[in-house]
């Protein structure tokens, strides 16, 4: 009823009027509601009228969201021959020299492996394996054996030029165009993409499509028409145009869009990545060039002003470095004209990865980050020299370092800017002691310059809030290093499922604060949101000694409770050790406890005294507290991303109290 005039209406009703006459008598005790009926529906379509009209001139008049005189500054200095990182398959000189004779072979051979393995089926029944079941390996699993297959025989090829990967290359080509959706089944929860109501982009969908299309890119001039064509159409309607559709409110906007964690920048690097592989018109590669541009500010904003990245370290390697590789995709495809390195909120955060170490091969598993995540060492190396970070590590690029996925292979075996980029002076590292995220309230103290950690204790500690980036309700934990190795432990992140994340996440007992080594008040865990946080009362770093002073009152919400403060005091002489000390008051007698938490082997080796043992290695805890206190071992059933589980040992004073103190003083053992 679009644009539907008076007289229009009008003759509607008298037509209405005229066949209702012949309607029988009976019905006619109707008609005394028919005018209520029809100017309804008169009103009804004067106002879609009016609405319609006001959307369209809304439509025309509002300003779009990727300003036109951005777009066409960077039009001007678009690369018209820039299509990805490497160089197409014809260049030869390029891919015989490209990598080491050894891994170039390693390479065919396992492309090679494919030629008589038929493509792994996936079926609509292990698609809606998530929604029945909330498991999310098996579908992945299956999905990710296929999508595979592009970047490995893409390579190959390039590698061999014979021609005989190509037929496998189209069969994968041909399987993916009949996927109903590239999107991951977690990520369609409601099933429209898979029924084909929607067209969402997500982390999954974005990485087919610029692998895909940087494949297509390499092996254009071998490809036959038909799969070339197959292969960008799906491209286009699943990603590329879908993307450029959501910024132009022609379609629903994806959330990730104004995300700060790793979604905005994984998914922008893999449309910008996928649409200057494929896109020809300077002005359209332009438009997604200044797209990422805006877009990628959320991204930087999730990051604290100090840098801190509160998703952990193996996300900072995720998010972080796929900001890398799209923000090296613009300066490539626009010779260093638009630089997304060079803009404010950026060198910090490519800074985590050094100044996070509580030694130099152990790193904090605050948030969810698996046992023994470490930073990507070809990330390491490209921002110490893109940045020109003095770090006496990462100074070469080993030829076997190359990347997840067909673009990042591409990116760091051949030029970029940070092998172009000359540093006349490099910033050399600041507190070798110690990393003191302020902004974050998050500490790493070191034993000494060395940050090697043999022999020796070094500690990390953190404040921070219960509404962080993949948050644990963690206010107050701590993570207990000893000659390289992890003693007493946050436990980091869970295998994922539907309840991770749901309304139900936090019912996960490691990532609710039962897992972590932080108080139980009267019975209570931690609340979430960013109430709940651990504020820094004081601080004194010395080379000696570090001090850190959190009230975490807010992160308990009990009545009773007046004031909760915990410190830790990190002492550099011998060996190391740390001290935990909880003071609490309460308005009335209330329950009180703590806990440490463990991977390792332990035994309680006297009546205050536990032993945390590795090896011929061992830390000593020793706890003080002037009422009396019981021990609760239990381990936690959970599902971790480790070899075993964690185990619990709750430290409880026995009798409710209204103030009372806990001290551990945790120390290094050798034994010989």
């Amino acid at each position: 009823m679009e644009g539907l005039s008076l007289r229009g209406c009008t003759m509607i009703f008298i037509s209405m009027r005229i066949q209702w006459r012949k309607i029988p008598y009976r019905m006619d005790g109707l008609m005394k509601f028919f005018p209520l009926f029809f100017f309804a529906l008169l009103f009804s379509a004067s106002a879609l009228s009016v609405s319609t009209a006001w959307s369209e001139i809304d439509s025309a008049t509002s300003e779009p969201e990727i300003p036109v005189a951005r777009v066409q500054e960077i039009a001007r200095v678009v690369d018209p021959d820039f299509r990805t990182f490497g160089q197409p398959i014809e260049n030869r000189e390029f891919w015989e020299n490209f990598l080491t004779a050894e891994i170039r072979q390693e390479l065919i051979q396992s492309a090679e492996s494919l030629l008589d393995q038929p493509l792994p089926p996936t079926t609509d029944e292990l698609f809606l394996d998530f929604s029945r079941t909330g498991n999310r390996t098996r579908w992945q699993r299956v999905a990710g054996q296929r999508r595979g297959r592009v970047d490995t025989l893409a390579i190959a090829e390039c590698l061999e030029n014979k021609g005989r990967f190509l037929p496998a290359f189209r069969e994968v080509v041909e399987g993916l165009a009949e996927e109903p959706t590239w999107v991951y089944p977690a990520h369609d929860k409601n099933e429209q993409n898979f029924r084909g109501e929607a067209v969402t982009i997500d982390l999954g969908s974005s990485r087919v499509a610029w692998e895909l299309a940087t494949a297509v890119a390499l092996l254009d001039g071998k490809l036959d028409p038909e799969t070339r064509d197959l292969a960008i159409r799906e491209i286009r309607r699943r990603v590329v145009d879908a993307f450029r559709l959501k910024l132009e409110k022609k379609a629903e906007r994806d959330s990730w869009f104004d995300r700060t964690n790793n979604w905005n920048s994984v998914c922008l690097a893999g449309v910008t990545g996928a649409a200057l592989a494929i896109v020809e018109d300077p002005e359209d590669r332009a438009f997604y060039i200044a797209a990422a541009e805006k877009l990628s500010q959320n991204f930087l904003d999730g990051f604290t002003p100090d840098g801190y990245c509160s998703e952990g370290m193996s996300y900072w390697n995720y998010g972080f470095g796929h900001y890398l590789s799209l923000a090296e995709l613009v300066w490539q495809s626009t010779n260093g004209a638009v630089d997304l390195f060079d803009r404010k909120g950026v060198r910090e955060p490519a800074a985590f990865g050094w100044k996070a170490a509580i030694t130099d091969q152990v790193y904090p598993t605050f948030s969810d980050c698996p046992l023994n995540s470490k930073p990507v060492e070809r990330y390491m190396w490209f921002v110490k020299h893109r940045f020109c970070f003095g770090w006496s590590d990462y100074q070469t690029l080993s030829p076997e370092a190359g990347g997840r996925n067909l673009p990042e292979n591409l990116m760091f075996g051949a030029p970029n800017s940070a092998s172009k980029t000359e540093c006349d002076s490099q910033q050399s590292p600041k507190q070798s002691y110690r990393t003191w995220f302020n902004d974050a309230g998050v500490l790493i103290c070191r034993h000494d310059e060395s940050r090697s950690g043999e022999g020796v204790m070094s500690v990390a500690m953190k404040g921070g809030h219960n509404d962080e980036q993949h948050n644990h309700n963690d206010v107050g934990s701590y993570q207990i290093v000893f000659d390289n190795h992890n003693f007493l432990v946050d436990p980091g992140s869970e295998v994922y499922t539907a309840r991770t994340f749901s309304s139900r996440r936090y019912e996960s007992l490691v990532l609710n604060s039962y897992g972590h080594p932080v108080p139980l008040v009267a019975g209570q865990l931690q609340q979430r949101g960013r109430k709940a946080r651990g504020e820094v009362l004081s601080t004194d770093f010395t080379a000696e000694k570090d001090t850190l002073v959190l009230d975490i009152t807010s992160a308990y919400d009990v009545p009773s409770l007046e004031k909760l403060t915990r410190t830790f005091i990190y002492d550099r002489s011998g060996k190391g050790s740390f001290t935990v000390r909880d003071e609490v008051r309460f308005k009335e007698p209330t329950k009180f406890g703590t806990a440490l938490i463990t991977m390792s082997e332990w035994n309680q080796s006297g009546q205050d005294e536990f032993l945390i043992r590795q090896g011929t290695n061992a830390v000593r805890v020793t706890v003080e507290c002037p009422d009396q206190w019981s021990v609760k071992p239990e381990t936690l059933e959970e599902d971790v991303r480790a070899d075993r589980l964690p185990d619990r040992i709750g430290l409880n004073v026995i009798q409710p109290v209204k103030s009372t103190e806990i001290t551990m003083l945790i120390e290094p053992v050798v034994e010989e």
